[in-house]
């Protein structure tokens, strides 16, 4: 019997050159089969996160305000923290997404959570 089942795929993919991210900002990068991400570089320290608001489905590199750590949405002003996505003020009451970040050779790579069907052989 064959069935396929759910499962939860990491795939640690490239994002974009740690020189392309402005240095305390943002960057949107945008995918064809995903909602974009955006990329911040704080301290010398690079964050991946969604790059829309839990609330206003608003984008947060385009509009929001980046204070150390803090991501203030430009469209109600709810924020986040980019480190955990912990919700910093309202109106968001839902934390901002946040994939485990890494460098190597100046780009920037996430471990994107994936959803895919695995084959299960079964007899």
């Amino acid at each position: 019997m064959e069935r396929r089942l759910p499962q939860f795929e990491h795939a640690s993919t490239r994002i974009c050159a740690v020189s392309d991210i402005p240095e305390d900002d943002g960057l949107k990068v945008e995918f064809p089969d995903r909602s974009p991400l955006a990329v911040w570089l704080v301290e010398d320290k690079v964050f991946v996160t969604d790059d829309t608001c839990t609330h206003g489905q608003a984008s947060l590199t385009d509009g929001g305000m980046l204070d150390g750590f803090i991501i203030e949405c430009g469209l109600h002003l709810g924020a986040f923290d980019i480190r955990d996505g912990r919700v910093e003020s309202a109106p968001c009451t839902k934390p901002l997404t946040v994939y485990a970040a890494s460098v190597l050779d100046g780009d920037v790579y996430a471990d994107l959570v994936t959803l895919v069907e695995i084959e299960r052989h079964h007899g």
